[in-house]
Formats: structure tokens, sequence, C-alpha cells
């Protein structure tokens, strides 16, 4: 796990393995990011631990390493955080900018939430409770983020892009990720309606 750091002017994050991505660009008319989009991954699935991750984030994933690969060859994505299981934090885009995580998506009528969110992905699945270690993590980021950012919301990437993802997953402890950053519940709009 890392120490407690802060965003800074940059937007980079002062305690993560900084890891730069590709896949990012400039968020429209100065746009500030006001939501945070939690998911999961793990390459090949339900599998954890490995550089796949990063490689598909910086465009060097062997798509013939795995046959789960060969459907991620077109594709050009990123995120901002993702939260090893073991509470590592890797930063593979600026916060200032736009990271490419939340694909076809909706905040309450607001499409292209790209624009306006910061993604983060803890790696793990849909299937497997995730580590204390994680949840430290990102009480970290989460409050890094808000403190550097006007968030007024935090949602799951399934929240934004229902049908279409399932993540961050049944297993995804949002009353605990309200509880440890003391954040207001009018911040989780979609846990509040649950």
């Amino acid at each position: 796990m890392s120490e407690p750091g802060f965003i800074g002017e940059d937007g980079w994050y002062s305690s993560a393995c900084r890891l730069p991505s590709p896949n990012f660009e400039v968020r429209p008319g100065g746009m500030e990011p006001t939501l945070i989009v939690v998911h999961n991954i793990s390459l090949p699935p339900d599998e954890f631990g490995g550089s796949a991750v990063t490689e598909l984030f910086q465009n060097r994933l062997d798509h013939d390493a795995h046959p789960y690969y060969d459907q991620l060859r077109d594709m050009r994505v990123s995120s901002h955080f993702v939260i090893r299981r073991d509470g590592v934090i890797e930063q593979y885009v600026s916060c200032n900018e736009r990271a490419w995580h939340a694909g076809l998506s909706n905040f309450f009528g607001r499409e292209r939430c790209n624009d306006f969110s910061v993604g983060i992905e803890l790696e793990g699945s849909d299937t497997s409770a995730f580590e204390d270690a994680q949840y430290v993590s990102l009480n970290q980021v989460v409050r890094a983020v808000t403190q550097r950012y006007p968030i007024d919301a935090v949602a799951g990437h399934s929240d934004i892009a229902p049908g279409r993802k399932t993540d961050p997953g049944p297993h995804f402890d949002w009353l605990r990720l309200q509880h440890d950053c003391e954040l207001p519940l009018q911040y989780f709009p979609y846990f509040a309606k649950a």
C-alpha cells in the first residue's frame, strides 16, 4: 500500500506509480471532473497479477498470449488509476485529462462521462471480493481527487452504462467506501437509491 498522497496541479497523484498511457485527450472546454467512476478489471478475466492491464492501457498487449485477448485487438482504453490487489496505486492518465474508461455512458442525462469523470479501476472481478488493502488505497485516492476537483458524485461503471457493464460488481462494498471517505450519502446517488 502507498502512503496517502495528493493530486498536484499537473493532475498526478503523488503516491502513485506513474505508468503513462497514450490513450487520453484534453477534456473539452477546460472541463474539470465532477464524477468518480469505480470499475473492476482483470486480464485474463478472474486472474490477478501480471502486467496485462498495464500492457492494454499502453497499447502493448500481446493479443496472442491468451485466447481472451483476441477480442481486445482494436481497443484503445485507459483509466486514470488502477489499484492492485495489494493496494499498490498505479496512475496512467493525469486527472486533468480525459481517460478512456467509461465508453458509451450516461450520468443522469449527461452523456460522455469520460469528459467529466475520473476512472478508478480495482484489480478484481464480479466474482471475487476486494482486498482490505484496495479499500484503503481507494479511500486515499478518492479523498485526494475530491480535495483537488469539484467532485460531487461517485458511481459504478454499471450505474453509468447499465446493461452494458456490471462492474465494480456485487462484491464491492459501497457502504464501506462512503463511510471510510466520510462523504455525504448524496455523493452516492445510485447507492442511495438502492
